[in-house]
């Protein structure tokens, strides 16, 4: 159809009058994730926390109380795959709790976000991270797939006919959010193998609740297993990149999960990241986020960024001290609560 060039002419006008909000407020968030403000947040975040010295490593996984309690490490990754870095990034550290959104993710992909509500739960448990009360108290249900208990369930719902394909599937699927072929980490595996009574216990309880779905001892030597897989601050801010983009590796391109599996999986995140403190955690940054004794934590901003930081010294919860003061600064400097909205 031709229009007169007057009316053209005017349809332009009415176009950008009714876009030209909307393309301001584009322009503004565009402006605050600018390279140069994401780099400056990361280097005074790095400067005004290193030498920060508040908590200390965890000791109950008797490998863990001997990593360099100096680590620290700052990644974000945006969305359009830009990867910005700061202090130590080359150092692994074993993921630990960090793997079990990853795992929970495939399992929602898979089986679908009804049977993970039916099959494991996804209300917080109210009640420590390795809790058998809750069990007993819910017959095995509603324990959540960021605990332990939900976790070796979680664990035990994994692609695979067998324990190794189980293995593999989990090894493949953490490895797929990185961006990379990750490793184990021997010596913390097998220091956690070797001291692992109370979850050994947690997946018998739950087998003698109908709760677990493969052998009970199998699925926790795969769960120390998944935990002790070795990570950088990088890796770490990629899979948050990845949950960040709606499931696909901003840097690799692959295609890891669905977007409705990711919303699934932030939702969890939200409510359970970090141990006793996710509400408080949520309550001060806005974000969903995932921490891990071993010292990692990241934290997911939907369709900007993921950022993760490294630093083994932990809080009484069990969450890294710099990671989560790093993170919070990092997210005022940025405007990235996504629950900060300005009036119009």
């Amino acid at each position: 159809m031709n229009y007169p060039f007057f009316a053209r002419r005017q349809s332009a006008v009415l176009l950008l009058a009714l876009l030209g909000p909307f393309a301001m407020l584009r322009s503004d968030a565009q402006s605050a994730l600018s390279k140069q403000n994401i780099q400056s947040a990361l280097d005074d975040a790095y400067n005004k926390f290193k030498d920060l010295k508040e908590g200390k490593n965890a000791d109950y996984i008797k490998e863990l109380a001997q990593v360099d309690p100096n680590i620290f490490g700052i990644a974000l990754v945006t969305t359009d795959g830009t990867v910005y870095t700061k202090g130590d990034i080359s150092s692994m550290v074993s993921i630990q709790s960090v793997s079990k959104v990853f795992t929970m993710a495939m399992n929602i992909e898979v089986l679908g976000p009804q049977a993970i509500e039916d099959k494991i739960g996804v209300d917080a448990t109210g009640m420590k991270f390795n809790s058998i009360v809750s069990i007993e108290m819910n017959k095995g249900k509603e324990i959540n797939p960021l605990v332990n208990p939900g976790a070796i369930a979680s664990t035990s719902l994994m692609p695979g006919r067998d324990s190794a394909a189980k293995w593999a599937s989990v090894v493949k699927v953490e490895s797929d959010f990185a961006g990379r072929p990750l490793s184990l980490n021997w010596p913390v595996y097998v220091s956690e193998a070797g001291d692992n009574l109370r979850n050994q216990a947690i997946a018998h309880l739950l087998y003698a609740y109908g709760r677990m779905y493969f052998d009970p001892v199998q699925s926790t030597d795969i769960y120390t297993k998944q935990c002790a897989l070795n990570v950088s601050a990088k890796d770490l801010a990629e899979m948050a990149a990845t949950l960040a983009n709606g499931g696909v590796n901003p840097v690799t391109k692959k295609r890891c999960v669905s977007p409705q599996t990711t919303a699934y999986t932030l939702a969890v995140m939200a409510t359970a990241g970090l141990y006793d403190d996710s509400g408080i955690w949520l309550y001060n940054s806005g974000l969903p986020g995932k921490s891990g004794v071993g010292g990692g934590l990241l934290a997911v901003c939907p369709g900007k960024f993921g950022i993760a930081v490294v630093s083994p010294p932990l809080d009484a919860a069990g969450n890294s001290v710099k990671a989560q003061k790093v993170i919070r600064y990092v997210v005022e400097q940025l405007n990235a609560n996504p629950y900060l909205v300005q009036p119009k």
